[in-house]
């Protein structure tokens, strides 16, 4: 088991003869991921990293049984490359690009609502299932399989994640890694539910930042969560970068901004703490904190 993906998925690649597109999808090829083919409108009939080329994702639905994208397109089409990918069937959709306008994301992610479809990002690294399938940008060598979930608000530091996991004698069942866009498709919550309900993930580490108000919707759920499992709930370790933002300063995301009581990292890490979540100070104690929690 895992989330999301997994050896099993069927990936194309939209915008996938495109310079992104195509370096992403050969690393993606080469790390073992099952790419059955790409969308570039005007060049379906061609072949591309020895891959098919559709014009359209419904005909790589159709042809290819694809259920996983990739997007690798302009910020301005993205969103309806996301709404094509939806209405296509395509049961996840990881979108990269970055600096999607937020209208737009507002119609997508409406559009969404009345699909089966699932969103990761946008301006995300993606999401890989370690030794199995990579759907993003993520370098792959970093992640170790092992049974430790990681969601994050930053890509970064979800790779920095994973090497201290991996640094610790553990591994990475899943990563995701949502976004940092003031609208994206999957939650640090819903990602939290995900791993809590995953068989072959025994601890998460949760990664968030200033601004919004995920990371404490995350921790009041997963307090509930704990206690309505009497206290069988998996451990997580928690982080939020962004300690010394100035308020009203954005930093880096576009969502990264400080405009609430709760929005600040100090505010965060102490909702997170009294929510039962392990709250380190630094991305460096990560992994030996796990390690340290999975004994007790």
């Amino acid at each position: 088991m895992s989330i999301l993906v997994n050896k099993h998925s069927k990936v194309i690649v939209q915008g996938f003869t495109g310079t992104e597109g195509t370096f992403h999808a050969t690393q993606m090829i080469e790390y073992g991921t099952n790419l059955v083919g790409g969308v570039t409108p005007g060049k379906g009939g061609s072949t591309h990293l020895d891959k098919p080329v559709f014009n359209t994702v419904e005909e790589a639905v159709q042809k290819a049984g694809a259920n996983v994208s990739i997007i690798f397109v302009p910020p301005a089409f993205a969103a309806d490359a996301i709404m094509e990918a939806a209405n296509a069937g395509i049961e996840l959709v990881v979108c990269i690009t970055e600096g999607i306008p937020v209208q737009d994301m507002v119609k997508a992610k409406n559009y969404l609502a009345s699909t089966n479809t699932r969103l990761i990002g946008p301006n995300c690294p993606g999401v890989i299932t370690a030794g199995e399938c990579k759907v993003g940008i993520m370098p792959g060598f970093v992640f170790i399989p092992g049974r430790i979930g990681i969601v994050s608000k930053s890509g970064t530091l979800t790779y920095e994640a994973a090497d201290q996991v991996a640094k610790a004698g553990l591994g990475v069942s899943t990563a995701v890694g949502i976004g940092g866009d003031p609208i994206i498709g999957t939650t640090t919550k819903e990602a939290l539910e995900l791993f809590m309900n995953d068989d072959a993930t025994d601890a998460v580490v949760m990664i968030g930042e200033i601004g919004g108000g995920m990371e404490a919707e995350a921790a009041r759920w997963y307090h509930d969560y704990a206690k309505a499992s009497s206290g069988k709930a998996k451990p997580v370790v928690g982080f939020i970068a962004g300690q010394t933002a100035p308020p009203g300063r954005r930093m880096g995301h576009a969502g990264a901004i400080i405009g609430g009581a709760e929005d600040t990292a100090a505010a965060k890490m102490q909702i997170m703490t009294e929510c039962g979540i392990h709250v380190v100070d630094s991305p460096a104690d990560i992994g030996k904190t796990m390690a340290e929690v999975l004994k007790k």
